[in-house]
């Protein structure tokens, strides 16, 4: 055996964005094929033994994690630490496709230039790969001015014109062509002139998918009216490229990266907008987008590319399995799906059953509010296809048949209703229920129902199909795509039920249905359904989508627990998050939560500290009293403790004392004190 090649070292600059990070990604990846993919990717990344490419790069901030798909990142790099780790690949691609500002250019232009510098240096040949931009062919002709739906053809490329906001890419691409020429030079250059790049996730045509997705128009909004040709690419068909251009080398230093497609802008709308959105267009003035804050300026450029170019080195010299050769309007199936798994917008599909009364609708409420789904209510949902009938019968630009098509409907609703005092049948409501769960907005995000189905044979009309089938010998049967993931029957006590209902306002029960000769049929029914041998549950558990039971037996009106469980089983959110506004709106309002929290923190320390002042000055006026009445209790005892001494001075020592002081006074002696002593001696003796 001999020995293995060593993986080519690749520089990628920008890893953090968009198109880098997915040629870097798939470049780490590549290396010799093996059978095993994982079935589950639409578009998967070729798998490897030994990788062919050891692939570093660098992003815009140091706070940015490092993939595992990168062997090294770097950031915040000055030119002169750049320049040694550029030295060490054996390739450096730069890519300026995506709304590069003027600092990435001038950085790009200083890397093949300084590299250059370097040649003398080099132990093997190095490549130089710039990813440019279509836009630097925008104002290209075709060389018979006389018939425009010619092509511009790749061979033409010394005579493209760039968009006037383009001519620095230009000026890119014919400096790298200018350095990396020559048979003997070390350096070889290469310019990919890339088409707008779609697919994992989407990048520049996001705004159309999540519109459509999200479903909260009517139409899609296009901006201008879409009848420019835009040449496209697959940012992994652009990967593919970029693998083959440094294997194979080719003569072609300048080479077109666009699919075969030859789609206008509104092919593409449309396309999008009928596969998950609502099937409409609606077609606006280009500063609308920026007014809707949809595109910035420099994106709509993008968009307002018109151009029809043929493209032959990628045809005729790489040989690769192309993901979209035909473009994004022939696999715009496998697009929209590549779209939810990439960005992870996968419907959540919630079914709740439970006696009436139990509080299916109040959690569904509280579901739908935490998840951004959509909210079935069977009585809601009949009265929105009367309304919708009655919209249509009142149309003037539908034709006749249609028109008598939605009276029909109608009025088998309202004989149904008229027949069953209220209650729909159950095969219009099947019918019903089932064109609602398959509507785009359902299947994109997903829904909570209750209510239905009812029985065995409802559920397993309302779901089977052939959509899903488990392989093997315990394979469930086949569902189709609107059955629910999760099923939760909340159970309740027939006496905490009425109770619950008997403490109803009237006007609530009236409403709901709940009155006292409502309700109790309504429960019979319910406990009938449920003791049958084959129940709507049943179908479920043989589907393997077993049902979890929450036992309801406290009046919670918020529900709290019962919610919170539902979501531990479910998990977290697989949608959009908030858009700008409703982000500063919850901003605004959590701010004001915590404002108002911390202002009844302060007012409830200040009452606990004026409470605790009053307390101590309370306790220290009923100590203050204590101690005088210590004092005087003191006082009266020591004043009845000293009366026996002063009778007895007042009888014994006193009169001879005053005697001696006034004997004192008169004669005035020098040593008074002698005096007394002497004086009191001598009366003593008498």
């Amino acid at each position: 055996m001999g020995d293995k090649k060593r993986p080519k070292r690749i520089f990628v600059n920008g890893v953090d964005k968009y198109s880098s990070k997915n040629i870097a990604e798939y470049l780490s990846t590549c290396g010799e094929r093996v059978e095993d993919v994982d079935d589950d990717e639409d578009f998967p990344l070729p798998q490897s033994e030994e990788p062919a490419f050891l692939v570093v790069g660098s992003v815009s901030s140091a706070s940015i994690e490092k993939p595992n798909y990168l062997l090294e990142q770097y950031s915040s790099l000055s030119r002169e630490e750049l320049l040694p780790r550029l030295l060490e690949c054996d390739v450096v691609v730069y890519n300026i496709s995506e709304n590069a500002t003027l600092n990435e250019i001038e950085e790009a232009t200083w890397a093949v230039t300084a590299i250059h510098g370097e040649m003398e240096h080099f132990k093997s040949k190095k490549m130089f790969i710039l990813i440019s931009t279509v836009m630097t062919w925008a104002m290209t002709k075709p060389q018979d001015s006389e018939e425009p739906d010619l092509l511009v053809t790749e061979e033409e490329f010394r005579k493209r014109r760039p968009h006037p906001s383009f001519k620095h890419h230009n000026n890119m691409e014919k400096h790298v062509l200018k350095l990396g020429a020559g048979k003997k030079n070390k350096l070889k250059g290469y310019v990919l002139a890339a088409g707008l790049q779609y697919g994992k996730g989407e990048n520049l045509f996001h705004y159309f998918f999540k519109v459509s997705w999200l479903s909260e128009c009517s139409k899609v909004p296009l901006f201008g009216e879409g009848t420019n040709y835009i040449p496209t690419i697959h940012v992994l068909d652009l990967a593919q490229v970029i693998q083959n251009l440094i294997e194979i080398k080719p003569k072609s230093k300048y080479i077109l990266a666009i699919d075969d497609s030859k789609n206008t802008l509104e092919d593409i709308v449309k396309a999008i907008s009928e596969v998950l959105g609502p099937g409409k267009i609606n077609k606006l003035p280009n500063k609308e987008a920026v007014t809707m804050k949809a595109f910035k300026p420099e994106e709509l450029e993008y968009l307002s590319l018109n151009l029809r170019l043929d493209a032959f080195v990628v045809k005729d010299s790489f040989g690769f399995p192309w993901i979209a050769e035909s473009g994004m309007v022939e696999n715009i199936e496998l697009l929209v799906n590549e779209y939810r798994h990439t960005r992870k917008l996968l419907p959540i599909r919630i079914c709740l059953t439970g006696p009436p009364a139990v509080g299916k609708n109040t959690v569904a409420e509280k579901l739908c509010e935490h998840y951004r789904i959509h909210h079935i209510n069977i009585r809601k949902l009949i009265e929105e296809k009367m309304n919708e009938l009655t919209e249509i019968m009142e149309r003037s630009d539908l034709d006749v048949s249609d028109a008598e098509t939605a009276q029909g409907q109608l009025e088998n609703i309202k004989t149904s209703m008229d027949k069953n005092a209220g209650r729909l049948e159950d095969d219009l409501l099947l019918d019903m229920l089932t064109e609602k769960l398959n509507s785009k907005p359902c299947r994109n995000q997903g829904y909570v129902f209750y209510g239905f189905p009812r029985t065995y044979e409802q559920a397993e009309l309302m779901f089977s199909g052939e959509d899903t089938e488990s392989d093997g010998p315990n394979k469930t049967p086949p569902h189709n795509s609107i059955t629910p993931e999760f099923v939760f029957a909340l159970e309740a006590t027939d006496e905490f039920l009425t109770k619950k209902v008997q403490a109803l306002p009237e006007s609530v029960a009236q409403k709901r249905g709940l009155t006292q000769d409502e309700f109790i049929p309504r429960l019979a029914r319910f406990r009938q359904l449920i003791r049958a041998a084959e129940t709507s549950l049943d179908y479920f558990d043989e589907l393997e989508i077993y049902p979890t039971y929450i036992e309801v037996n406290r009046d919670d009106p918020d529900f709290t627990d019962i919610v919170n469980k539902i979501l531990e089983g479910v998990g977290t959110p697989k949608n959009y998050g908030l858009s700008p506004e409703e982000q500063e709106e919850e901003d605004r309002r959590r701010e004001n939560e915590r404002k108002q929290k911390l202002a009844e923190e302060a007012a409830e320390r200040k009452r606990k500290k004026e409470a605790s002042l009053a307390e101590i000055a309370e306790q220290y006026e009923a100590w203050q009293n204590n101690l005088a009445e210590v004092e005087r209790q003191e006082h009266e005892l020591l004043e009845a403790q000293a009366l026996p001494l002063r009778n007895y001075l007042m009888k014994y020592v006193m009169p001879s004392l005053t005697e001696a002081l006034q004997e004192c006074s008169k004669i005035k002696p020098d040593d008074p004190v002698s005096f007394l002593a002497e004086y009191l001696l001598r009366m003593d003796k008498k």
